[in-house]
């Protein structure tokens, strides 16, 4: 990968994870540091996992 594809992987992995902690964020009632530890982390696998199964539909 060059420098530009690998600037775009991490940008789109960011804005999948800022989205999804958002989402988390509205769902939870109670915001204490372990629950925004936890809910970083999955929100983190997730922008992963929406990034491979895009990239698996454009079949790149």
């Amino acid at each position: 990968m060059n420098r530009r594809r690998t600037l775009l992987a991490v940008a789109e992995v960011a804005a999948w994870w800022v989205a999804l902690g958002a989402l988390w964020l509205v769902f939870v009632t109670v915001v204490d540091p372990l629950e925004l530890a936890v809910g970083a982390g999955v929100a983190g696998a997730a922008a992963l996992a929406a990034r491979g199964a895009r990239r698996a539909v454009a079949g790149r």
